[in-house]
């Protein structure tokens, strides 16, 4: 078995259909045993997820797929001592966020932040469009990302697993390495600081 190339595409990465999509446990059991169509629907069913949260540290699309690439790298040679009994989502993310952690200690200097393009919305989350996002307006979308682009980046960083990953809060604490407690309150100051930036950038006609 081998690290299969992704292959990116524009917008929401497709995802892969029929029944070795439905079952999690099922495709990664035959990733361990070297399945190679196995290991290309799991790496497309997840690298949407991946480059979003890449995305999210980085700041830059290209260095994103590039961590993209490094997570599914590790993701492959770390299959081997995966304990199937564990959830594989919070892996796979504590992953890209140790992956993309590394980028940026590289790169030894953070970026100044840069918005990104409202199409590159589509590459925060789950391939999948959930109903909420079919009725929600791109400006609306927009205003969103431009205020969360203004809080601080614990608070970024929380609301990106939890909202948009939409991890539960005990999969978030083990990623973030902090008490459940902790990261409870962090969510809760995360969400507040996020709606007072959006109610300051609407007061500024950012709509």
């Amino acid at each position: 078995m081998r690290p299969v190339q992704i292959r990116w595409n524009r917008g929401r990465p497709a995802c892969v259909r029929g029944s070795m999509n439905d079952d999690l446990e099922l495709i990664v059991q035959r990733c361990r045993e070297g399945d190679e169509l196995a290991w290309e629907a799991l790496v497309r069913r997840f690298q949407g997820r991946v480059f979003g949260l890449a995305l999210h540290y980085l700041r830059s699309r290209e260095e994103a797929r590039d961590a993209a690439q490094e997570v599914f790298i590790r993701v492959w040679r770390g299959l081997p001592t995966f304990q199937q009994d564990a959830s594989f989502l919070p892996w796979l993310l504590r992953i890209t966020r140790t992956t993309s952690i590394d980028h940026l200690r590289r790169r030894k200097a953070r970026p100044p932040a840069q918005d990104l393009l409202v199409e590159d919305m589509h590459d925060l989350g789950d391939p999948a469009p959930r109903p909420d996002e079919l009725f929600e307006t791109q400006s609306r979308r927009s205003l969103v990302h431009r205020a969360l682009q203004q809080i601080g980046d614990m608070h970024r960083e929380i609301l990106q697993l939890q909202e948009i990953q939409e991890l539960p809060l005990n999969e978030v604490a083990r990623i973030l390495q902090i008490p459940e407690g902790t990261a409870k309150s962090r969510a809760s100051r995360a969400r507040a600081e996020l709606a007072r930036s959006v109610v300051r950038l609407q007061g500024q006609g950012e709509l």
